[in-house]
């Protein structure tokens, strides 16, 4: 079960191109990427209790040499998903780990109008972030990678910026690559740089679906109305214009995450919050630097 095993994971965070990156690396001879995308197996109990057998199938398809893996964004998904990290450090413990972290407030954002549309928040942003938690909490980058650093270690997760990659996606997918050991030389993609586009999606509902799809109406809908009345008519279930988050909420998520941002830029030898946050990850490549706070666990790697 080793061989079937995988080398690496993409372990986060929700909605910072984790599933471009995913694509864009399945599209590279010589790997193996897990379908689906997000097996969640060592996080979601439901999916756990599929057993080993399971995981290691979606990886039997590669060949020997194939570098295999999968992207799970629930593994960094504290304190909601406690049990993934002990999960992987039994069965994975020698994979290497990617995190990608993105503007907190930008992403935050694009996490607030994924969950609407799927119905799994409700009301307007601003509510939202008083009643749902992991809007900030999947947002707090150090509280989510200090356990996978103590674990694995330094040298075994690598940082990357959605601000960065999608800025320099060439040169970022070839530093991946070379953290993952790849011999060959990787070529990026621009078909395949937009997923997860949350204005192109429609807000689950089931009724609608079953409505819409009903055949005599889906003919009647398909081939006697227009479709810029079709389209007109979809907005009431699109996000049309990004959420606004009012001058109070957005001041006291700065405070929050400012505080959690000049952490991480101790890790990485960098000033950090969210003024400078752009500037500074765009500038050039991160890497760990500094050992504060755990000088004594850590094996540190120079900064590339």
């Amino acid at each position: 079960m080793a061989n079937t095993m995988p080398h690496f994971i993409i372990i986060g965070a929700m909605k910072s191109a984790t599933s471009t990156l995913h694509v864009q690396l399945s599209r590279q001879l010589g790997f193996w990427m897990s379908e689906p995308k997000e097996p969640n197996f060592f996080s979601d109990d439901d999916v756990w209790t599929k057993g080993l057998g399971w995981y290691s199938a979606l990886f039997e398809g590669a060949a020997p040499s194939d570098l295999r893996g999968e992207s799970s964004t629930h593994y960094t998904k504290l304190p909601d998903y406690p049990e993934a990290l002990a999960r992987m450090r039994e069965h994975v413990p020698d994979a290497k780990l990617i995190y990608i972290m993105r503007h907190p407030i930008d992403r935050l954002v694009s996490h607030y109008m994924h969950a609407w549309l799927e119905a799994s928040m409700e009301g307007d942003i601003n509510q939202a972030v008083e009643r749902y938690p992991a809007l900030v909490n999947y947002g707090r980058y150090t509280m989510q990678l200090q356990p996978f650093l103590e674990t694995y270690g330094p040298d075994n997760v690598l940082p990357v910026f959605f601000e960065r990659l999608t800025k320099h996606p060439q040169e970022e997918l070839e530093r991946v690559c070379a953290f993952l050991g790849y011999e060959g030389v990787p070529i990026w993609s621009e078909e395949e740089s937009r997923q997860n586009v949350s204005t192109e999606r429609l807000r689950v509902d089931p009724l609608r679906d079953r409505i819409v799809n009903y055949p005599p109406i889906k003919f009647v809908r398909q081939k006697m109305i227009p479709r810029s009345v079709r389209n007109r008519v979809k907005q009431a279930w699109q996000i049309t214009e990004k959420p606004e988050l009012s001058l109070p909420v957005r001041r006291a998520l700065m405070a929050t995450f400012d505080q959690d941002l000049q952490t991480l830029g101790e890790w990485l030898g960098a000033d950090l919050d969210c003024l400078t946050f752009k500037e500074a990850v765009r500038a050039k490549p991160l890497n760990w630097t500094k050992a504060a706070p755990f000088q004594d666990q850590w094996t540190l790697s120079p900064a590339t």
